[in-house]
């Protein structure tokens, strides 16, 4: 079983377990393996090398050929990229002579030419119709043969995997750093979570699952194998329902709840039985989810079980037969007598992280600095039990409340991705009750923060953006969290992006819009703008039952603007969330490299495409002052139209997006560096090349080789746990 799970150590540590077999001699077979590994872009680290080579060859080649898997996939080599165009970047026609190269090849085609004569005649041709258009016309292989090998070059990735320990520790370590993360996971992770939970359910268990939603997957998997589920509230008992349902267990969409089996009935009334009779104030958290309640009592029928007389007591909340106000009512309750100071000692008393959340509603509301101070005091003596996530999000709240209204744009970003902007209309928060806050809310956060000894900082990684949520980022290699910025350096920027159809015929489009200083868009590159000064687009598929890909590549000296956006846009069929695999990323090269359309030891960055809208905006690139670019990660969706999504029609609304995004400062990892520092942290910045002999605490992008025994390693694989609880 652990060989089955190895893959996803090495997906979320670049750590390779320790493996079983027969000492030998390996070091040939080692060679061999570390060589495969490269043209992939990684690397067996020094110390890997050293372990690997004292097993039989037979060990290392089955280790070689399970990981070789995994790291392909990883960084989307796992499939064929194909091209339209076979030359691709080279010899690709200007859009309107291709077109008509497609109009002439429909009518020298009998079966075709008199559908195209018809469609002429008409004065609308629609491109689809044409034999040649949107379908490989070459194979695979014939693209191979057309592209020379690529020139090794110092800037290509090369990622390092390191020694870890035995199988079943280093599963366990995944499963207790994703079920105890103190922030929500996305949605690869919770899938791996359910599959660890499973494998971990009689093993160790994290101290506390804050976040619920990885409760609610772990209790899933514990029941389907038998085990108690680990329940401290009715909600925790109602998202438990909602998983065996295969509903969402964030509770935003209503589930259809289903028929259940007997034990799995026993199972939820003797939880919710358990938790209400050990603290019967938790039926105020029913009424909030009264409505699925009802229909869970449906299936669960309670009244066929009189020995859980507290689980009744649930749904009797729930049909309004029992009156237990809820935190929440009792609060607008206050709040709509204009009564601030008892809903801030109410929430503070009772509900400290929901104070935090309501914090600007409850400055804004208050009627004078009398009760303006009494919000503040709550909020300080509230402070020490509100999770270290909620106070980290309150505190990038305040940092952007600076000033009035003005006309500033607010821009909203959900769960899935989805955004939009509005005006933002909110009256300003007095600028010392803001500072005050602040104040507090880092003295929180550095109280908290661990003693990490030496730090060894990589510069690189000092403006990534701290993942308060997990859903602020993709699954996939070399990503990171929304908000973040990191440098971009190479001649040849090339954009890709893959996509597999599960049932319907689906034609994804790659786009790439070039904007000024001002967000105005000075050109693009598309399906319906093949090339440009900036480059060239490797042709439009416009369809993929086995899988497709569509590439863009600039040179980004030639680029004219300031910034760049690639899109990837549904023109029709399956969504982004419905297609049996889609992804996106991006690869840096010399200009004389050459080598294939897809290299996998250029990719820096490939993500997963899952999500909600029609639009999907993975990234930006932006050139600061000085010609230098910089890649300013999104991870954002939009609604876009049912069908015909083309980047000409999105320009006005993705001008707006970007504005009110640039205009935020998220919170990074240079203030919680910051706030170490201050706590007495000795810093050295990571020149890239040698380490400290003593054991440190590193920060970087990429764990550095030869680090001592006893460092502690932060890197974006597991960035979350740089958070304070």
């Amino acid at each position: 079983m652990v060989h089955a799970l190895e893959h996803l150590v090495v997906r979320h540590t670049h750590r390779l377990p320790h493996p079983t077999g027969p000492a030998g001699d390996g070091s040939a077979a080692v060679r061999r393996f570390d060589a495969a590994l490269m043209t992939a872009g990684f690397k067996l680290s020094a110390e890997l090398i050293e372990r690997l080579s004292g097993f039989a060859e037979p060990t290392v080649v089955e280790t070689a050929v399970r990981t070789l898997a995994t790291v392909r996939e990883l960084v989307g080599d796992h499939v064929r990229h194909n091209v339209y165009f076979v030359d691709f970047p080279a010899n690709v026609p200007d859009t309107l002579d291709f077109w008509m190269a497609c109009v002439a090849e429909a009518l020298d085609d009998v079966d075709a030419r008199a559908d195209t004569v018809d469609r002429l005649r008409a004065g609308v041709l629609d491109l689809l119709t044409l034999p040649s258009y949107g379908r490989y016309r070459h194979t695979y292989e014939e693209m191979l043969a057309a592209h020379d090998e690529l020139i090794a070059a110092a800037g290509d990735r090369l990622t390092v995997l390191h020694p870890g320990a035995d199988g079943d520790a280093e599963v366990t370590g995944v499963y207790l750093a994703l079920a105890g993360s103190t922030t929500p996971l996305g949605e690869e992770h919770l899938r791996d979570l359910a599959v660890l939970a499973e494998h971990c359910a009689d093993g160790p268990q994290p101290e506390t699952i804050t976040v619920r939603e990885n409760r609610a997957v772990v209790n899933h998997a514990r029941l389907r194998v038998g085990a108690a589920p680990l329940l401290d509230t009715v909600t925790d008992v109602l998202r438990l329902a909602c998983a065996l349902a295969e509903g969402d267990v964030t509770l935003r969409e209503p589930t259809r709840f289903r028929a259940l089996s007997r034990p799995y009935r026993r199972a939820l009334l003797a939880g919710l039985d358990a938790v209400v009779a050990a603290s019967p104030a938790k039926l105020a958290d029913v009424s909030a989810h009264a409505e699925a309640w009802k229909r869970l009592g449906e299936r669960l029928h309670p009244h066929e079980h009189p020995h859980r007389p507290h689980a009744a007591e649930v749904f009797a909340v729930a049909r309004g037969e029992r009156k237990v106000p809820s935190f929440d009512s009792r609060t607008e309750e206050m709040l709509g007598r204009g009564d601030v100071t008892a809903a801030a000692e109410l929430l503070a008393s009772h509900a400290p992280g929901r104070l935090f959340r309501a914090l600007d509603r409850l400055l804004r509301g208050a009627a004078d600095g009398k009760e303006r101070e009494a919000v503040l005091a709550a909020v300080e003596r509230a402070a020490p039990e509100v999770s270290g996530r909620v106070v980290l999000s309150v505190r990038e709240h305040l940092q952007n409340r600076a000033g009035g209204s003005g006309g500033e744009r607010r821009v909203f970003v959900n769960r899935e991705g989805k955004a939009w902007v509005t005006a933002d209309t909110r009256p300003a928060l007095e600028d010392i009750d803001r500072e005050r806050l602040i104040a507090v809310l880092d003295a929180e956060t550095r109280h908290r923060l661990p003693t990490p000894g030496h730090l060894l900082i990589d510069p690189d990684v000092l403006d990534v953006a701290l993942p308060l949520s997990g859903r602020a980022a993709s699954a996939g290699l070399g990503v990171l969290p929304r908000g973040s910025v990191s440098p971009v350096e190479g001649e040849l920027l090339r954009f890709f992006t893959y996509w597999r159809e599960a049932r319907h015929t689906t034609d994804l489009d790659l786009s790439a819009a070039v904007l000024d200083e001002n967000y105005a868009t000075i050109t693009w590159l598309s399906y319906t703008a093949l090339t440009d000064v900036e480059g060239r687009h490797s042709g439009d598929i416009t369809e993929a039952p086995d899988g497709a890909s569509e590439f863009i590549d600039l040179r980004l000296g030639a680029v004219r603007g300031t910034f760049i956006v690639p899109q990837v846009h549904v023109f029709s069929g399956e969504g982004f969330d419905q297609v049996a695999e889609g992804f996106f990323g991006f690869m840096l090269r010399e200009g004389e490299q050459g080598g294939r359309p897809f290299e996998p030891r250029t990719v820096r960055m490939k993500s997963d495409l899952r999500g909600p809208g029609r639009v999907a905006l993975p990234l930006a690139f932006r050139r600061d002052e000085e010609g230098r670019w910089h890649a300013h990660w999104l991870h954002l969706y939009l609604r876009g139209a049912p069908s015909g999504n083309r980047v000409e029609e999105h320009r006005v609304s993705i001008a707006v997006l970007l504005r009110g995004l640039f205009a935020r400062t998220p919170l990074t990892v240079r203030h919680l560096v910051a706030l170490m520092e201050e706590s007495g942290a000795s810093t050295t910045l990571w020149d890239g090349r040698t380490v400290p002999d003593a054991p440190v605490t590193y920060i970087g992008l990429e764990r550095p080789d030869g680090l001592a025994p006893g460092s502690s390693v932060i890197t974006p694989e597991n960035l979350r746990d740089l958070l304070p609880a």
